[in-house]
C-alpha cells in the first residue's frame, strides 16, 4: 500500500486530475465547491494497472495555504507534481518542488495538464522548462505526461506512470512504533472521534490502546477504516482513519501524533542538518524566528546555528531548532522551515532532546556528523554517550532503528568490548547501558572513594553501602545494578551492608592492638556493668564492633559479644515467660544499673527482638 500526494501552482488541475483519475471529488469543503479552489487537504484512492491501490492526498496550490500542503506531503511514497501546460513552470510549482526536495520525496511522477488547450510546439516548450526546473532535485528524470482531464488524454499512461514508480519504491520498514500525524479530526454521529492520516513505522490495530502526542492523551481505538473499508489492523504506509474512544474531537488537533503509549517523549528541542533553498529570496540568520513544519505539525522556534553566522540560499550547516511548544518527531524526520509565508529551507532531524551546544565547538559537530550518517554501532555508541547509562528503549528512539537490530549491534559491541550493560547483560528492558569509557569511570570512582576511605580509616571494615551510592550519586535501582559488576569487576566486596576494597582488612598499628586487648579485658571484667568513663578512640570501638568481638548498644555502652548474647537470651526467655520484662526486671537480672537496663532494651528494640508496650517490652 501507498500513498501519493499532488503538488503544484493554483489553479493548474491538481483536484480535477485526481477526480478525472478516481472518480472521487478530494474537494470536501462547501466553501471550495463554491470558488473553485482547494483550501485544504483532500482525498482520494486508485487501484493502479498492477493491482496496487494507492492513496492520494491533494493539496491546495495557493500560497495562503502552503502550511495546509505541508500537513499533506510529509511521509508520502510518491509526488505527482502537476503542471497546467498553457501556463508552464509559475511560484507555487517551484515552491513546492522545493519542499518535496527538502522532505526527501524521492520519486514523482510530472502530470502536464490542460494539454487539449495547446498545441504540440508549445508543450514541447512547457516539458523543456519543467525539465529544467527539476534539474537538481530528488524529482530530477522524472517521466512527465502529458494529461487532459477533460478529454481523458493521457490519463492511462499517467496512472501506468505511477505504477511503475512504486514497483521500484520499497514498502515502509514496520519498526513496531506506530506514528500516526493527524491531518484531520471530527466526530461522526453514532460513532464518535474520528481522526485521520498516513501510518508510518507501524501498524495500529483495533482494540489497541494509544496515545496522542505531545498532548499525553489515551483512548483505545474502536474501529479502522481504510478507503471506506473496515479494518482490524492497519499496516504501515497507508491511509487510514481512527475511531477513537475515550477521547473527543476538541482533544485532538492537527499536528498531533496518534500512537501506542510510552515511547514517543514530544521534545522542544532538537539538533538537525539544515539546507536553505537555493532560491530563497535571503540568507537565514543565528537566533531568527522561524515557522516549522514537521509531519503534520505547524509551530513557531527559535533558529540557533551552531557553526555559521548567516546561512546563504543553496548553503547547508548544522543548526539547533528550539521551539516554542513539544512536537513529536524521531531522528530522521524532515521538517520545512518557512518565514513570512516563504519556504527558506529545511532539513533532517538528527537528535531529539538537544542540549544547548557552544557554538563553534568541534566535538560537537563531529558528534552529530556521526548521528547524522555513521553507522549503526556509530550512532549507538554517540546515543549512550548522550545520556550514559541508557537503555534499550531510550537507544532505540534516539537511533530510530528496530529494537531486535540494534539488540544484536549492541551484543555485538559487548563482546568487543565497547559496551557494558548490567543486569543479565541481554539489552532487555530496564537495563542500563554504558559505554566502555563511562563504565571505567564509574568503576574508577568506586575504585578512588573507596582506597581514600580505607586511608582515612583503616580500622574499619568497609564503608557504609548508602556512602558509596551517594559518592557515586547514582538511584537505588542503578545503584543495585552496578554492584554486582562492579563486584565481577573486582573493583569492591560487599558484605553485611558494607563495601571495600578486595582483601581489604582493618590493619591496627600496635599500640592500637595492645589497647584493644586491654579494653576488652576491662569489659570482661564487668560484663553486665561495663566501664563507660574511658572508652578507647571510637575506630577502635568500631572496629571491635566490626570484628563481633563487641556490641555497642548506645553512644557510651560497650558490652562484650558474649555478655551481650546472654543477656538477650535471658531477657526474652524472662518475658516469654512472664509475658513481659521491664526495666526494673532486667536491672534486677544483672545487677546493674537502669543506664545499661535501658540502653539494653532499647537495644534489643532497635534490633526488633523486644517491642515497647507503656513501661514494659514484649517479645516481637
Amino acid at each position: 500500500m501507498y500513498v501519493i500526494a499532488t503538488a503544484g501552482h493554483v489553479d493548474h488541475g491538481k483536484s480535477t486530475l485526481v477526480q478525472a483519475l478516481t472518480g472521487i471529488d478530494p474537494d470536501r469543503l462547501t466553501e471550495e465547491k463554491e470558488r473553485g479552489l482547494t483550501i485544504d487537504l483532500g482525498f482520494a484512492w486508485l487501484t493502479l494497472p498492477s493491482g496496487k491501490e494507492i492513496g492520494i492526498v491533494d493539496v491546495p496550490g495557493h500560497e495562503r495555504f502552503v502550511s495546509n500542503m505541508l500537513a499533506g506531503v510529509s511521509g508520502v511514497d510518491l509526488a505527482l507534481l502537476v503542471v497546467a501546460a498553457d501556463e508552464s513552470v509559475m511560484p507555487q510549482t517551484r515552491e513546492h518542488l522545493a519542499i518535496l526536495d527538502l522532505l526527501s520525496v524521492r520519486r514523482g511522477v510530472v502530470a502536464i495538464t490542460k494539454r487539449d488547450l495547446v498545441d504540440d510546439a508549445w508543450l514541447e516548450l512547457v516539458t523543456a522548462d519543467v525539465e529544467d526546473t527539476l534539474a537538481g532535485s530528488t524529482l530530477e528524470g522524472s517521466r512527465l505526461v502529458p494529461v487532459s482531464a477533460a478529454t481523458g488524454e493521457g490519463l492511462d499512461e499517467l496512472a501506468a506512470a505511477i505504477d511503475s514508480q512504486l514497483q521500484q519504491t520499497e514498502s515502509r520498514k514496520d519498526l513496531g512504533r506506530p506514528r500516526l500525524p493527524v491531518d484531520r479530526s471530527f466526530s461522526m454521529s453514532g460513532f464518535g472521534t474520528v481522526v485521520t492520516g498516513t501510518l508510518i513505522d507501524g501498524s495500529v490495530s483495533v482494540g489497541q490502546d494509544v496515545e496522542l502526542v505531545p498532548s499525553g492523551r489515551r483512548a483505545r481505538v474502536r474501529g479502522l477504516q481504510s478507503h471506506k473499508h473496515k479494518l482490524k489492523s492497519v499496516p504501515p504506509g497507508r491511509r487510514a482513519a481512527a475511531n477513537l474512544s475515550g477521547i473527543t474531537p476538541a482533544d485532538v488537533a492537527r499536528g498531533d501524533v496518534l500512537t501506542t503509549p510510552g515511547w514517543l517523549h514530544p521534545t522542544d528541542a532538537m539538533d538537525v542538518r539544515l539546507r536553505v533553498v537555493p532560491d530563497a529570496p535571503r540568507a537565514v540568520r543565528h537566533n531568527m524566528f522561524v515557522t516549522v513544519h514537521t509531519g503534520s505539525s505547524e509551530t513557531a522556534g527559535r533558529l540557533r546555528l551552531l557553526d555559521q553566522d548567516r546561512l546563504e540560499p543553496g548553503a547547508d550547516a548544522w543548526a539547533q531548532i528550539k521551539t516554542g511548544q513539544p512536537i513529536a518527531v524521531v531522528k530522521g524526520d524532515c521538517f520545512v522551515i518557512r518565514s513570512n509565508r516563504t519556504t527558506l529551507g529545511g532539513g533532517n532531524v538528527v537528535e531529539l532532546h538537544a542540549k544547548r551546544h557552544r557554538r563553534r565547538y568541534a566535538p560537537t559537530v563531529e558528534r552529530l556528523e556521526t548521528m547524522l550518517s555513521g553507522s549503526d554501532r556509530d550512532v549507538l555508541l554517540k546515543s549512550i554517550e548522550a545520556s550514559e547509562p541508557a537503555e534499550l528503549e531510550t537507544l532505540v528512539n534516539r537511533a530510530n532503528m528496530e529494537a531486535a537490530a540494534a539488540r544484536a549491534v549492541l551484543r555485538q559491541m559487548a563482546d568487543e568490548g565497547l559496551v557494558v550493560a548490567l543486569g543479565r547483560g541481554a539489552f532487555t528492558k530496564g537495563e542500563p547501558i554504558y559505554t566502555a569509557a563511562g563504565w571505567a569511570g564509574l568503576a574508577r570512582g568506586a575504585k578512588n572513594f573507596l582506597d581514600d576511605y580505607h586511608a582515612r580509616l583503616p580500622l574499619r571494615r568497609g564503608a557504609p553501602r548508602e556512602e558509596l551510592r551517594s559518592r557515586l550519586k547514582l538511584e537505588p535501582q542503578l545503584f543495585n545494578q552496578a554492584m554486582p559488576r562492579l563486584a565481577q569487576d573486582g573493583v569492591l566486596t560487599e558484605r553485611d551492608s558494607l563495601v571495600h576494597r578486595p582483601g581489604h582488612t582493618p590493619r591496627p598499628s600496635p599500640a592500637q592492638a595492645a589497647a584493644a586487648a586491654r579494653y576488652l579485658d576491662l569489659l570482661a571484667e564487668t560484663p553486665y556493668s561495663p566501664p563507660t568513663d574511658s572508652p578507647p578512640e571510637l575506630e577502635l570501638v568500631t572496629m571491635l564492633a566490626d570484628q563481633g568481638r563487641v556490641v555497642r548498644v548506645s553512644e557510651t555502652v560497650v558490652f562484650t559479644s558474649e555478655a551481650y548474647a546472654e543477656m538477650a537470651e535471658r531477657i526474652s526467655a524472662f518475658a516469654a515467660e512472664r509475658g513481659e520484662v521491664a526495666v526494673a526486671d532486667v536491672r534486677d537480672m544483672f545487677g546493674a544499673s537502669r543506664k545499661y537496663a535501658i540502653a539494653l532494651l532499647d537495644h534489643l528494640d532497635q534490633q526488633g527482638i523486644t517491642r515497647r508496650v507503656g513501661d514494659a517490652r514484649v517479645l516481637r
